[in-house]
């Protein structure tokens, strides 16, 4: 398990944690916000062991955790086993995937009452296979999504393996070409309402994005984002 990472002084954290995809190993990452008042949400939770649970508690208190996307849900359980008292709140749509897991609000286009000083976000949906909630953090500027764009290329700090280089390399052409995830390519569901979901995410001109795959982007973030979706934007 990877250490505990400070990503934005005193308010944002991320844990990179190892996972296997369609025979590739390739890395997710948990993102932990800290609210003004110390309680923290957890989006797209990770694994976790005694060792992890500790520097978590060190930050704040465990009140939320949140599964965003309809591919980002495999260790919410594992979560509330650590956290029982933690409120979880689930994407569109796993309520019927998943049902085997609790929980206690399905997220949408509105922030909870309890994050919305510090939290804006949307629900993209996109096919019924892929749907997913884009999390901004208002102080920091920080976009936070799981899907909807992926970058994995030269500067990929993991071993990438030789079916990952090939798929991104060969098939998908996303090597150095930061895109969403496949299952966005293949076909984005009602692009108007998908266009509309987007173009809400470029209006909040964020510094910074946190990505589920790939490297984070640092900078010229709306060209990067505007380039990756131009096929729903220029519909």
């Amino acid at each position: 398990m990877e250490k505990l990472k400070e990503y934005v002084k005193d308010q944002i954290w991320i844990l990179e944690y190892p996972v296997r995809f369609a025979g590739m190993d390739i890395f997710g990452r948990t993102t932990i916000i800290r609210l003004e008042n110390g309680d923290l949400i957890v989006h797209d939770p990770c694994k976790i062991d005694d060792a992890t649970k500790r520097e978590i508690d060190k930050i704040g208190e465990v009140k939320y955790i949140t599964a965003p996307g309809s591919y980002h849900y495999l260790f919410v359980t594992d979560f509330q086993k650590h956290y029982p008292d933690a409120e979880t709140f689930i994407c569109p749509g796993l309520e019927r995937k998943r049902p085997d897991i609790q929980f206690d609000w399905i997220l949408g286009n509105e922030p909870d009452h309890r994050w919305e000083g510090a939290i804006e976000q949307v629900l993209v949906q996109g096919t019924k296979i892929i749907w997913e909630v884009a999390f901004y953090h208002k102080p920091s500027r920080t976009l936070i999504l799981v899907d909807l764009l992926e970058n994995i290329g030269d500067d990929y700090q993991h071993d990438a393996g030789l079916l990952l280089q090939f798929w991104w390399k060969v098939i998908l052409r996303m090597w150095n070409n930061p895109k969403p995830a496949p299952e966005y390519q293949m076909g984005w569901g009602n692009k108007a309402i998908v266009k509309i979901a987007l173009e809400k995410i470029l209006s909040w001109d964020a510094k910074r994005v946190i990505i589920a795959h790939g490297e984070n982007i640092k900078e010229q973030v709306n060209e990067t984002l505007a380039k990756a979706w131009k096929r729903v934007l220029n519909a």
